[in-house]
Formats: structure tokens, C-alpha cells, sequence
């Protein structure tokens, strides 16, 4: 076709141009009307057979049966291509995630619930959330204790997912229902540090969406060994949108674990939300995604790749914690970043949280704190009494801090480096936090009261703060003499936290504080949100 067009093409000019024609001659003359009417009528067939023929061959080209042509060949060629000697991966289509009638399941979703309701978003309550929780039947009888912290059975729905049966206990009525996750031996396992568990556990959340339980809106994935603070858990999610794809979490607090892993991947120790249109769509692809991924170490990174095939960022909150720390928390704990506190995890690989207590008397304590005040728990605020130059630092539920000085707040939002990293190392470029080494100097140590007991005065909670005794307190006396500790005749410290507003969240604030100067008992600090409270006069926020 094309050698046709260019033969009529060549042949045009040759009518209009060339020296040898006929009519141009002198003993033609005569005929010269009649062959100029010639020249006329042949320039007008070659145009019409150009442009007949170019139609035709618009309408070849585009035809239904010419492009299921090119596309055979192009499969065709595909084939022997990729299988002389290379691999070509399987990347999921667009109609395999949205497969057909997909704008019917729209329609007539199985969760019809979320589509009917999409009017009252801002109800999310406990029933709507799925947890998934990944537990070892090996584990499960002395695991099981820290869920008993923070699971409400009467209001929640999940599961502990074990790789075997265990046997029931006493008292398990008031734990989630156990299940046993389906074989995952057919799957392929080659990373040589990990263990094939993962595999398993990278499931949960695809195997939670099949039992099509009604009114889910989100799926919760967590460990046996994580503690969720599950009103906050609620107030943080009630900021997005359910119908759309949405994966939140959080990335972990070392820096190696991240570099290896990714900064934008949610550990599932911390917690990790995951909307039902996003669940969905993994149920779809899940099990032909892992498959892709064999070298991967556990389940987070398989369930990472799965969502990034996907094409669905993490929507990162500051309130999920993986700790993969070891030690001390206190840093930690003692400087909590301004937002909504909704979980930690790894809590049988640090210090009990409060001194002279087990790990699980010190856990039953704070998740004591945390009901009676889920808002406020592990906040901040920040107090100085400039008559006698001293700091108050107040985490709520956990610790007030004596300072014998005046520090600023920037100094104290830093996080004291107590602990050390899951592997072992103890530096602050080890830590994607803002980190800051101990205080050196004995003289310049806080004086600590931790929280001792708590309970409810009016709307308010009451906590009882009881001064710590540590090993240097005789050897402080003598060496920072005449200067003595703070508050030497305090032994504990009341603080009243008012209850914060329901949408706090939202534009969250450092709480602040005001007290009635004394040096005796008893010594009460009140803490709140800043303009809801009268500032004292002597001890003022900042």
C-alpha cells in the first residue's frame, strides 16, 4: 500500500512539470485546449485515487480485526523473546486487581455496610474495626496475658492468629477467638536469616477480609506483644476517608531497620491499619505477590511490596510504635511526640516501665492510666517555677521530672538516650528520633516521681507521683553541697489532667500546667489544654 502511494505520489509532479509533453510543443499548438483539458482530467483522477486509497488504508490500519492482529504478533513475539533464556515477572493488571463486573460489585458491594453508611464517617466506633493479630502458639500462654491489657470483648472483633491449635484456658472467654492461619509450606522461602513464618503472618489480613464479616471498615494488624491504646486508635483513623485505599502506620524508630527494610513501610509490631477497599483489592493479588518476593525477610516487607504493587503510599502517625529498642524506655516514654499515643510493642524486651514493679504489674498500671484518660496518656506539659529556678517536665500516666534548673523547651523535647537499638547499638545516629545524650553531670539530673496510682476526681483523672530513690541520691548530697536536691521534702507529687477536647487531634498542642507553690505536701500540679486552665502566677507554663 504505501509502494502505491508513492508511485501515484511521484507521478503528480511529472504531469505538471515535465519538459516533453506534448501540448508543449510547437506543432501541437493547435490541440493545445484540448490537451491543457487532458492534463486537467488526468490531475484529477491520480487525486481521487489518492485519496480513496488513502481512506482505505485509514480504515485497514484501525480496523477491530487488524489490531487483534498486532496483538497476537506482539504476544506471540513476547513469548519466544522472554523464554529464550530470560524471566518475565507477572505484574498484576489493572482488570486482574479490578477484575470484570467490578462497577457492579461497586454497586452491590459485599460489605454493603460501608457504602450505606458512607453519610456517618464520623461514627467509627470499635465495631468497625477488625484486628488481626499475629501470635505463636509456642508464645501464646504467657502472650496472651498483655492482650488481656487492652482487649474489650464486648466491644471489639478480631482474632489471634496461631500457626497451630492451643488448648483453651480458663478464663480465655475474655480473649479473641483463636484461629489457625491456612498452610503457607507452598509459598517459597529463601532469605537465610529469616524464618518462614512471615509467610504465614503476611496473610492475616487477606485471610481476615474472607471471613466477610459485616460493617468492617478497617483491618487493625498487630503482635501478641503489642498494647494498643484503642480510643486513640479510633480518633486517628476517624480522620480518613475508609472508602479509599489507605495503609497507616509507622516506620521504626532505628535507622538501620528502616535503611534495610524502607522509611515508608508500616512495622507491623506498632500497628498497622488497613482500609477495606485496600484489603480487598490485596485479597485479589496477595498470594501471586508473595510469590514474587522469596528473598524478603518477614511478613511486613511481603505485605509492603503487595500495597506498593498496588500503588498506595503509607500515611505515616507518630502515635504507632514499633520499639525495637532494649533497656530503658524512659527516654522514650518521658518524651512522647505531640500526638495521639496508639500502641507500643516489644514491651518484654525493655525495663519494667515503673520502678520496684514486674513488666506485668508496670503494664497493668499504665493501660490503668490509659483508660481512665486515652486523650491526654504520655502527653506533655511543661512548668517553671522561677523562684526557685526549677523545671517540671510532666509525661501524664508515666513520670514527672525535676529539674534543678531552668531548661528550655527545645532541650526537653529531645528524647534522653537511655536505651539501646534492637541490635544492640547505643548512638543517636542509630535512632531516626530526635535523640540527646544524658545529662553528665550528677548535680544537674532530674529528680524523678513516677506514677504510683490513679483514679478519677470529678472529669478529671488524679495521679499519684511517688519520688524514685536511686543509688546516688547520698553520693548527690555530698558532691553538689550547698546546693540540694529539688524539693527535698516532697515525696510525692499529685497532677489533676483535665480531659481534652474530642477533636484535639486535629490540631494537636503541647498541654500546659499550673501549680500553688510549696515545698511540703502536698504538691499538686494541674494539667491541660493551654487556655482551658488558669496559669499560677510562680510556677507558669511555657
Amino acid at each position: 500500500m504505501r509502494l502505491i502511494l508513492t508511485v501515484m505520489l511521484s507521478f503528480i509532479p511529472y504531469l505538471y512539470s515535465s519538459p516533453h509533453r506534448p501540448c508543449s510543443s510547437p506543432v501541437a499548438r493547435p490541440r493545445l485546449r484540448r490537451c491543457r483539458l487532458s492534463r486537467f482530467a488526468t490531475a484529477l483522477v491520480a487525486t481521487t485515487a489518492l485519496l480513496v486509497a488513502s481512506v482505505a488504508w485509514l480504515s485497514l490500519v484501525f480496523s477491530p480485526a487488524t489490531s487483534r492482529c498486532w496483538h497476537l504478533l506482539r504476544d506471540w513475539e513476547d513469548a519466544h523473546i522472554w523464554n529464550r533464556g530470560y524471566h518475565h515477572p507477572h505484574i498484576p493488571s489493572e482488570r486482574e486487581i479490578w477484575p470484570p463486573g467490578h462497577d457492579e460489585e461497586i454497586a452491590q458491594p459485599r460489605n454493603r455496610s460501608l457504602w450505606e453508611e458512607r453519610s456517618r464517617l464520623d461514627d467509627l466506633s470499635l465495631n468497625h474495626l477488625m484486628f488481626g493479630i499475629a501470635g505463636s502458639s509456642q508464645l501464646w500462654e504467657r502472650r496472651k496475658e498483655l492482650v488481656r491489657l487492652w482487649w474489650k470483648p464486648s466491644q471489639m472483633r478480631g482474632h489471634v492468629w496461631l500457626e497451630e491449635q492451643v488448648s483453651p484456658q480458663q478464663g480465655d472467654g475474655s480473649l479473641p477467638p483463636i484461629i489457625v492461619s491456612e498452610d503457607s509450606s507452598r509459598f517459597r522461602y529463601t532469605n537465610p536469616t529469616g524464618h518462614p513464618s512471615g509467610l504465614r503472618i503476611s496473610r492475616i489480613a487477606m485471610e481476615s477480609f474472607r471471613l466477610s464479616l459485616p460493617g468492617v471498615r478497617w483491618f487493625i494488624l498487630g503482635d501478641d506483644d503489642t498494647i494498643f491504646n484503642v480510643n486513640n486508635l479510633l480518633a486517628v483513623l476517624s480522620k480518613y476517608d475508609p472508602s479509599e485505599m489507605l495503609y497507616v502506620g509507622n516506620p521504626s524508630e532505628s535507622h538501620s531497620a528502616n535503611s534495610y527494610f524502607s522509611h515508608n513501610m508500616a512495622f507491623g509490631g506498632g500497628g498497622i491499619a488497613i482500609s477495606y477497599p485496600l484489603a480487598q483489592a490485596l485479597s485479589r493479588i496477595h498470594d501471586d505477590c508473595i510469590d514474587r518476593y522469596p528473598k524478603l525477610y518477614g511478613s511486613d516487607d511481603r505485605l509492603h511490596a503487595c500495597i506498593t504493587e498496588l500503588g498506595v503510599p503509607l500515611s505515616k502517625e507518630p502515635g504507632f510504635h514499633q520499639w525495637d529498642i532494649k533497656g530503658d524506655a524512659h527516654g522514650i516514654l518521658s518524651s512522647h511526640p505531640i500526638a495521639p499515643f496508639v500502641s507500643i510493642h516489644h514491651v518484654e524486651a525493655v525495663n519494667p516501665l515503673y520502678p520496684g514493679l514486674s513488666t506485668l504489674d508496670s503494664l497493668k498500671l499504665f493501660t490503668e492510666a490509659m483508660d481512665l484518660s486515652p486523650r491526654s496518656v504520655l502527653q506533655r506539659s511543661i512548668c517553671y517555677d522561677h523562684t526557685h529556678k526549677l523545671t517540671f517536665s510532666i509525661s501524664l500516666g508515666y513520670v514527672v521530672q525535676v529539674f534543678p534548673n531552668v531548661l528550655l523547651p527545645r532541650d526537653l523535647e529531645r528524647a534522653e538516650l537511655t536505651f539501646s537499638a534492637w541490635n544492640g547499638i547505643r548512638h543517636p545516629s542509630e535512632f531516626d528520633l530526635d535523640i540527646k545524650l544524658p545529662v553528665s553531670s550528677l548535680c544537674k539530673k532530674p529528680i524523678l516521681f513516677f506514677l504510683n496510682e490513679v483514679g478519677r476526681e470529678g472529669n478529671a483523672t488524679l495521679g499519684t507521683y511517688s519520688r524514685s530513690l536511686v543509688k546516688f541520691d547520698l553520693k548527690r548530697k555530698l558532691l553538689c553541697f550547698p546546693s540540694s536536691p529539688p524539693l527535698p521534702n516532697v515525696e510525692k507529687i499529685q497532677v489533676l489532667g483535665l480531659p481534652l477536647s474530642k477533636n484535639w487531634h486535629l490540631a494537636p498542642r503541647r498541654l500546659c500546667c499550673r501549680a500553688t507553690p510549696t515545698t511540703y505536701e502536698p504538691f499538686r500540679l494541674t494539667v491541660g489544654q493551654c487556655g482551658k486552665i488558669i496559669l499560677g502566677s510562680t510556677i507558669s507554663s511555657q
